[in-house]
């Protein structure tokens, strides 16, 4: 798979459970996050997601969950995943210290593979918060475009954060795969 020399792609299993929960959190929220580029602390506040959303991913037989590391720390992630015949990416974090050096790029390249090869779908979904210009920006570069699809963004459910605006909406693209 696409990822630098010296670190390897492969499933996250229960055990690697902290260390992806403390990846997506440095990634998106907090100061830690401001290191990088792809901060949402402006937006949201408290956590990107918690361990049962995680966990249930990990044992589920519809998703994955991707890391990318040294065999103990997580540099990068993602979620994969099919419901009903439509395929997602999400929780795609890479650590704000490692951002801007191409890992993303090449985790979100394995990513799509495995769902390719995996479960052959003919396209790769994902959401984005509208007000996130920058992030839809560098999908976009990588072949998703945008559906013109919306989604609420989770107001009250805390296991997404707690927002500090009250106009937050997602945006959903999409990446032919076939």
């Amino acid at each position: 798979m696409s990822v630098p020399p010296g670190l390897e792609l492969r499933f996250a299993g229960i055990a690697a459970l902290p260390g992806v929960l403390g990846l997506v959190q440095a990634a998106y929220r907090g100061e830690s996050s401001r290191a990088g580029w792809t901060t949402e602390a402006d937006l949201l506040d408290g956590g990107r997601t918690d361990a049962a959303l995680v966990r249930g991913l990990m044992v589920s037989t519809r998703d994955a969950v991707l890391v990318a590391g040294d065999g103990t720390v997580p540099v990068a992630c993602c979620a994969v995943g099919v419901h009903d015949g439509r395929a997602s990416l999400g929780m795609f974090a890479v650590r704000p210290v490692a951002q801007g050096h191409g890992l993303g790029a090449g985790v979100l390249a394995s990513a799509e593979a495995y769902v390719r090869d995996r479960w052959d779908v003919p396209a790769l979904h994902l959401s984005v918060i509208r007000q996130r210009a920058e992030l839809q920006a560098w999908y976009v570069r990588r072949g998703y475009v945008p559906t013109g699809e919306t989604e609420p963004f989770p107001y009250g459910d805390e296991r997404f954060g707690r927002p500090l605006r009250d106009d937050l909406e997602l945006v959903v693209l999409r990446k032919p795969l076939r």
